[in-house]
């Protein structure tokens, strides 16, 4: 995988793109959506609809609405997208109604709230059919320190050094919302998360597969005046570390219950040692509670560790399945 982003990148905004011949002869060959989850958006979402319409021309440009109370639908439906809707609110609800709804070879996902550039979107199509890829991360590079303030820039990479250490390091910001799918890719993904923890979900299913995928660095604006983040800083923050210990356990079983053996083991050898010792001396167990209470930790680390074993063998499956899953869906011809 070739990486065009690096952390040490966030001074370093790209330029801007223009649409060129590549681009328009790349859209005759293939059908593309652009997928636009949104909620309350109604300051920004006409131009964000107008930015991809001119830089992917052809492309279908469909408007997933949310519950909002604004104008964010009426906007939207002047600027020439196609309005869908998703009654069960959250971000995680909406990109799973966009996958399962929208047909087309290519799905570019970008927030309605005008923070990312439009004008990459091509050429993150392009590189997804040229390298024959699954997925394009456009990484953010803040066009200005307000865009990107310094508490989500701290969240996104501590996840995204936790998720690489456990999965793998194939990610530099895995919590980016523009991104690029192949039918394929979106076809064989189990969307299972309702919020904003659905992008930590799409990594790891990109990364437990072993995808094809890039990243593409982008630049990341300033929202437009009037309109508000929906990301509640440590409430999401909090899910999104419960999902990822969720899916630790569900994907590496066999680690994640070692470990969980090894404490009970740990625990077991503090209480027990001294009650050895003293045996060994005098041939008494003077503390029986302690001792009935060690024994039960050892059980437990056993129980623990089979579990993880059993469990391991499940999840091998699984995986197969979702592999399976993932081939039966033909690749676009390049």
């Amino acid at each position: 995988m070739r990486v065009d982003s690096k952390d040490g990148a966030e001074n370093r905004v790209p330029a801007q793109r223009e649409p060129d011949a590549a681009s328009s002869q790349l859209e005759r060959r293939h059908k593309i959506a652009v997928i636009i989850p949104c909620f309350n958006e109604g300051h920004s979402i006409a131009e964000v609809v107008r930015s991809f319409k001119s830089v992917l021309p052809k492309a279908t440009v469909y408007v997933f609405d949310n519950n909002s109370t604004d104008e964010t639908v009426a906007a939207a439906s002047a600027a020439g997208a196609s309005i869908r809707h998703e009654t069960l609110q959250g971000k995680g609800n909406v990109v799973r109604r966009m996958f399962a709804d929208v047909d087309a070879d290519a799905y570019v996902m970008a927030d309605g709230d005008s923070t990312y550039d439009p004008s990459y979107a091509a050429e993150m199509v392009n590189r997804l059919f040229e390298e024959r890829l699954d997925m394009v991360v456009g990484t953010r590079v803040a066009a200005q320190v307000t865009a990107y303030p310094a508490g989500h820039r701290f969240g996104n990479r501590l996840f995204t050094f936790a998720v690489a250490n456990l999965f793998g390091k194939r990610f530099s910001d895995m919590l980016s919302g523009y991104r690029v799918f192949s039918r394929r890719f979106v076809k064989s993904f189990p969307a299972m998360s309702s919020g904003f923890e659905i992008e930590t979900e799409l990594t790891i299913h990109a990364l437990e597969l072993q995808l094809p995928v890039a990243e593409v660095a982008t630049p990341y604006r300033i929202r437009v005046t009037g309109s508000t983040s929906k990301l509640r800083t440590y409430v999401d923050g909090l899910k999104i570390v419960r999902l990822i210990v969720v899916l630790y356990k569900n994907e590496r079983p066999l680690r994640f219950f070692s470990a969980i053996a090894g404490a009970f083991n740990v625990a077991a050898l503090v209480l027990g040692a001294p009650l050895v010792v003293t045996f060994m001396k005098t041939g008494l167990v003077l503390r029986q509670p302690t001792a009935i209470l060690a024994t039960g930790l050892v059980l437990l680390s056993a129980l623990s560790f089979l579990s993880g074993l059993i469990l391991d063998t499940v999840t091998r499956g699984r995986l197969e399945m979702r592999r399976l899953a993932y081939l039966a869906v033909p690749p676009p011809d390049p």
